[in-house]
């Protein structure tokens, strides 16, 4: 007989029963909020890859076009589209059918440049008519310019000092009194480097990007066999005799009410850890474009760090504004007022732009439209007052900033991706890029500081890097004496040649050596 055995009862209990939904939930929300993250990482790491792609391939400009006609008062939208020449500007001549555009007249070679008059006349028989024989009269002449260029030329300067006795003292001293011209100073006493070679040497390298060792197949050319060794020995040596100059330059830089500054990486060879220039920088490129009450002033300064410890140490005790692009090392330094730079936050919301897509318009367009509202203000206050910048950033530009900030609390974007980035690195930095209303010196961005360093960056690609510390300062020196001098107009070849003929004495007149103050 079959025994049936019977299932027993299942009463589940109502708490267990709730928790187990609980459980199914929890599980479901959390594998809902991991999908989530999955497809953020997803889209920020393609995003990534598409800037990355456009940083290496596109065309680099952050030029932006007015977003629409009602802008026309803040922009000059032919200065934005094309920027011409004065020798190449286009004149245009419109008749009843047809446009004709003549390029506008050549600028004449300058007067200054030494010049060679080369007649190129007739003979006597040419001068003759060719008909009736008679002798031919000058009615005109045409005349027409050509410039010519001969390579650097090298001489030799051998100086001969003759000697004198008197032959009276020789036939009653024991010691004869001998007279002759003392030997002419030398920024390197015992080298055959004059000034002027120096100073080729020396722009050659820090202005024009050419490293020694093709300067050295270039003196080869010329039968000359001066090894990028001696080369980079007398570099270092002129440097320290710079010293003195960079000194009075950095304590009038640290005098002014503003200074910008920016840092880039740099190999030093026999370094452990990584390096890095430091620029320090005041006023403006050139002295057109200068405030009256500003001096301009361009410092490098290298180290082997990119702790705070490094500007801490070379600002010391200044007490005014800092410029920066918002790296973390210049916060909180002594005394110091932070300013931010608006350029930064330009680009980040053009990097967001850039994923929206070729002929795509999005959010990030409309950033990009009020921050460009704001350089077309500064624009317009170029060459005024610094009272007068003051007082139209408050009317015109704080209404656009507070529009801007209240644009950007009210996005619902996410965080990790280019635009969340964007907004949040805009609002983390917003007291510092509004600071530029607060005083007519301050510039709405650090890009003076990102000018003033590129000379370097683009001579890196050249020498790609310093082989030793004191290599490193001699760059740091002679860029700063280089790019002050670019920034105060000044002729770089006769101002470096007549720096180191009075750096030569034993008591240089410093003073008189500072751009401003230079006489040629």
């Amino acid at each position: 007989m079959n025994v049936m055995k019977k299932t027993p009862d299942i009463n589940p209990n109502s708490q267990d029963v709730a928790e187990l939904q609980a459980m199914v939930k929890s599980l479901m929300a959390s594998q809902k909020q991991k999908e989530s993250q999955w497809q953020q990482e997803r889209q920020s790491l393609l995003e990534q890859l598409k800037l990355a792609f456009d940083r290496q391939f596109a065309k680099r400009s952050e030029a932006l076009k007015p977003y629409n006609a009602s802008q026309g008062d803040l922009f000059n939208e032919a200065e934005a589209e094309c920027e011409v020449d004065k020798d190449e500007e286009i004149e245009v001549t419109t008749t009843t059918t047809t446009t004709k555009k003549k390029r506008g007249k050549r600028q004449p070679l300058p007067k200054t440049l030494p010049r060679e008059v080369i007649e190129l006349d007739l003979t006597e028989d040419e001068k003759q008519c060719s008909c009736c024989k008679h002798l031919l009269h000058k009615i005109g002449e045409d005349r027409s310019e050509k410039l010519e260029f001969t390579p650097a030329v090298l001489k030799v300067l051998e100086y001969v000092r003759p000697k004198y006795a008197c032959r009276q003292c020789e036939q009653t001293q024991d010691n004869s009194h001998i007279v002759q011209k003392s030997a002419p100073q030398s920024i390197i006493p015992k080298s055959f480097a004059t000034e002027s070679l120096l100073a080729n040497i020396i722009l050659g390298k820090y202005r024009y990007a050419m490293p020694l060792y093709r300067q050295e197949s270039l003196f080869s050319q010329s039968g000359i066999e001066l090894s990028r060794t001696t080369m980079a020995r007398w570099v270092i040596q002129v440097s320290e005799k710079f010293t003195p100059l960079y000194e009075a330059l950095k304590e009038h830089l640290l005098k002014q009410v503003v200074v910008q500054a920016d840092e880039t990486p740099l190999n030093v060879l026999k370094e452990d850890k990584k390096c890095y220039m430091w620029l320090y920088c005041s006023g403006a490129d050139s002295p057109e474009t200068a405030l009256t009450d500003v001096k301009n002033i361009v410092l490098y300064d290298y180290q082997n760090s990119r702790a705070r410890a490094c500007p801490e140490t070379f600002l010391g005790n200044y007490d005014g504004y800092l410029q920066t692009d918002g790296y973390g090392a210049y916060d909180g330094l002594h005394q110091v007022t932070n300013v931010g730079c608006m350029a930064h936050a330009r680009r980040k919301f053009m990097d967001a732009k850039k994923l929206q897509g070729k002929g795509k318009s999005g959010k990030a367009d409309k950033a990009l439209a009020k921050i460009q509202k704001l350089y077309g203000i500064e624009s317009g206050l170029k060459g005024v007052s610094v009272d007068k910048r003051k007082t139209e950033r408050q009317r015109q530009a704080k209404p656009i900033l507070d529009d801007l900030y209240e644009w950007m609390t009210s996005q619902q974007v996410i965080d990790s991706s280019v635009l969340g980035k964007a907004i949040k690195y805009t609002l983390g930095q917003w007291p510092k890029l509004i600071r530029y209303l607060d005083d007519g010196h301050l510039s709405i961005d650090n890009n003076r500081a990102e000018r003033a360093i590129k000379p370097l960056v683009i001579g890196r690609k050249n020498w790609l890097f310093s082989n030793t510390p004191n290599g490193a300062n001699a760059s740091a020196m002679l860029y700063s004496i280089i790019e002050t001098a670019k920034a105060n107009g000044l002729i770089l070849y006769d101002y470096m040649v007549k720096c180191m003929k009075e750096l030569a004495k034993s008591e240089p007149d410093i003073d008189a050596l500072l751009p401003w103050n230079f006489q040629y």
